[in-house]
């Protein structure tokens, strides 16, 4: 069994893994949904690389989610099958970590010789006294999204009723969400200020527990997550939970999903509390923006809307800028959100000239700026204006994360490296 932290260590023979690229698979989704549960292991049968290219962290029990374990299956074990291995390896796992849970995911090698993953897990269960829970996510059954929705089935298969909490109130709500979005840290913080009380976390830096007891809220928000929205149906029908869909990256809908989680609840007080909330929150983010709306007056942004946070887009829009949509393509949904965002057409671009396209559309609209994924970046240099990385921009949510995008806007628009770029070298 290996452990991946800063690097990845072998337990047995000292060998070492390169880390491979995420795949647009079911393992991905189902793996990247789960992982969020901090006290529990995640332990992934298969080869080495299927661990690769997750973030890392310390090793330590509060942050166990963030080593990544696994089997390590080589050619052996696909000849005489890994089954006794994966089983000693959840032996393994418990005795050095004491986890709340193990969670045990299947790829594609374990599953296509028929590993018995569910008889290993069963018998580790019985002896450890944990719940060690079964992951059916072999790459091959579809996409990211898919595997998103299978681990969904996972928590209510197995997790989700198995206990009951301390005390429960009428003001409790789960949130939900596939997303590691710094916004809900601060929503949750939020609705603590008004009396409503996050029972149950099903996303960034959730408790194995407190998942457990999450059929006692009375109501799912579901945080910028249509694959988890199946879960949420099965929710509703087996707990009698209600639920609702909401998305943070622009400030009308963080208001709206406040106000939308208190109407759900009907107490009066409590809407009033809501709405006393909302307006000194907006007074403060709208104090803030007044800072940068000189700076970006009668400017204009090429943004690459496909690959664009939507907080970004809505941010450049409240700083009164005129941005210009550009995208290789886009979901029928997306394309609406854009058309009424901004009241004007996305320009498609054809991957053949896009290059071009990009360039005659920067010229052509006098562009003051380009957001858009970094290999773009070149396109700026050679059109001389600043340049934004959009794909290192998807934690910007809630209200303080609207504010760090329009920091992160004004530090690359004001950014002197343009003009650094621009100098003749010493020597000439």
């Amino acid at each position: 069994m290996k452990a991946s932290h800063d690097k990845i260590e072998d337990f047995s023979d000292g060998h070492k893994s390169s880390v491979q690229n995420q795949q647009d698979c079911a393992f991905d989704g189902a793996f990247w949904a789960l992982v969020n549960i901090t006290d529990a292991a995640h332990l992934i049968h298969g080869p080495t690389g299927c661990a690769g290219s997750f973030s890392s962290g310390s090793d330590n029990t509060a942050m166990l989610n963030k080593i990544r374990f696994t089997t390590d299956m080589e050619e052996s074990d696909i000849i005489f099958g890994g089954a006794k291995k994966l089983y000693k390896a959840i032996l393994e796992v418990h005795r050095r970590y004491n986890p709340a849970a193990i969670f045990v995911y299947s790829t594609c090698v374990s599953a296509m010789i028929g590993d018995d993953v569910n008889g290993a897990t069963h018998d580790a269960t019985e002896k450890l006294g944990i719940p060690v829970i079964p992951v059916d996510s072999p790459g091959f059954i579809g996409n990211k999204n898919s595997g998103i929705r299978l681990a969904g089935d996972v928590l209510i298969q197995h997790v989700i009723g198995t206990a009951e909490p301390g005390f429960t109130t009428d003001y409790d709500i789960n949130l939900i969400s596939d997303n590691s979005l710094s916004g809900t840290v601060e929503l949750e913080l939020l609705l603590e200020k008004i009396g409503i009380r996050v029972l149950a976390k099903i996303t960034y830096n959730s408790q194995f527990n407190e998942i457990r007891y999450a059929h006692r809220a009375k109501l799912n928000v579901i945080i910028s997550s249509k694959p988890l929205l199946k879960m949420a149906k099965q929710m509703e029908k087996r707990f009698g939970i209600s639920y609702i869909q909401e998305s943070l990256y622009s400030i009308e809908e963080i208001n709206n999903c406040l106000r939308n989680i208190a109407a759900k609840l009907n107490n009066a007080e409590l809407k009033q509390k809501t709405e006393k909330l909302i307006a000194e929150r907006n007074k403060n983010l709208n104090s803030q923006l007044d800072l940068y709306r000189s700076q970006f007056k009668d400017k204009r942004i090429v943004i690459d809307v496909a690959n664009c946070n939507f907080s970004f887009i809505s941010i450049a829009k409240d700083l009164n800028v005129d941005i210009i949509p550009i995208a290789k393509q886009l979901n029928s949904e997306d394309k609406v959100k854009i058309q009424k965002l901004l009241n004007k057409d996305v320009i498609f671009l054809q991957p053949e000239n896009e290059t071009n396209q990009i360039i005659d559309t920067i010229k052509g609209w006098a562009a003051d700026m380009l957001v858009a994924p970094i290999s773009y970046q070149h396109i700026a240099i050679i059109t001389q204006i600043p340049f934004l990385n959009s794909q290192n921009q998807y934690t910007h949510a809630g209200y303080t994360g609207i504010t760090e995008a329009v920091r992160s806007l004004y530090t690359a628009f004001k950014s002197p490296v343009l003009k650094q770029l621009n100098f003749a070298a010493p020597w000439e």
